[in-house]
Order: structure tokens, then sequence, then C-alpha cells
């Protein structure tokens, strides 16, 4: 009989955590909820699943549901499973304008998959986002912390290379910050 580990932070995770609600006054510290969901997010493949946000709530002290709510609120938080580099393309006006659609679809015919689904490799997501404040540098997308800007086709097959040669998780939270 195969038993699932416990969900748990790495030390400095949990450290960082610890850190995070200090920040704030006492009977406040739930306000560290979206940092420390984009923490628990970076230090479980990606993504939030109920075991993962019930951890959260433990550790802060707060309902479970409490959890949930802010994480299915925001689009930021993903409440499935990703791949290794989840490709946020900005699609709103500035974007759009500039060719996003363009870039979405060179994206879905480039790596075979449709727009958020997983590729056969588990490699690629591509995933439309509302706008992520870079509209004077249109067409753009998002891989975990880096930005892409200015993209053409040529460019997206340079970074797509790279990130094959690189292969290992994107992340947008660093725990020596």
């Amino acid at each position: 009989m195969i038993t699932e580990q416990p969900i748990k932070f790495s030390p400095e995770a949990l450290a960082k955590a610890q850190e995070m609600m200090k920040r704030y006054p006492e009977g406040k510290s739930k306000s560290a909820l979206i940092p420390i969901l984009h923490l628990a997010q970076a230090e479980f493949d990606g993504w939030l699943s109920a075991p993962v946000m019930d951890h959260v709530a433990s550790i802060m002290g707060i309902e479970p549901i409490e959890v949930y709510e802010v994480a299915s609120f925001y689009s930021m938080f993903n409440l499935k499973p990703v791949a290794k580099y989840l490709i946020e393309v900005c699609h709103t006006s500035s974007c759009w304008l500039c060719g996003a659609e363009d870039i979405v679809r060179y994206l879905e015919k480039k790596l075979q998959v449709e727009t958020g689904h997983i590729s056969a490799d588990g490699m690629f997501q591509i995933k439309l986002v509302e706008c992520l404040g870079s509209c004077g540098t249109a067409p753009m997308f998002q891989i975990g912390e880096q930005y892409y800007e200015h993209l053409t086709f040529e460019k997206i097959d340079t970074i797509l290379e790279d990130l094959r040669k690189e292969n290992k998780r994107s992340k947008y939270v660093h725990l020596n910050q």
C-alpha cells in the first residue's frame, strides 16, 4: 500500500512564510496570504492542490476556505498541475493590437498544444492572462518571473530552444529575497 507523504514546506520556505506573517500587526497576519500562496506554489510544482492549501491554512492559523477563496479568485494561482514552463501570454489591448493573437497561434503550432493544455513532453503550457503591465513593449509574455517583450516568431524560437536546454521549472519566488 502506497501512502502519500505529508504536505509540508521546506525549512527555508517555512521560515520565509513565518517572516512574511511577522510583517503585519498581531491579528493581521492573514494579510500575508497572497505572498505565502506564491511561496506554496513555488514549493509544490507550480500549483496549489487542496492539501497544499490546507497546509497554508494550518501554518497561518486560518480556515481552509479562506485560502481557497483567495487562491480560486486570482488567475495567478494554478489549481491544477501545470507544465514546467507556463507561458502566460498577455492578451489585453496593447498586446492584442500588436499581435498577441498571432503569438498564441504560433506557440500552439510550434508546441503542438492548445492553449490551456500541457504539451506532450510536459514542458510547456500556454495560458492567456490579463495585462502584465508592459504595454509599451507589446506583444509580450511571462514565464516565471521573466518577461519576454517585443516578441517576434524568431525571438520565440530562441526562447523555447533556450528553455528546452535549461529544462528546469521556472519560479516566481526565491527564498533568498
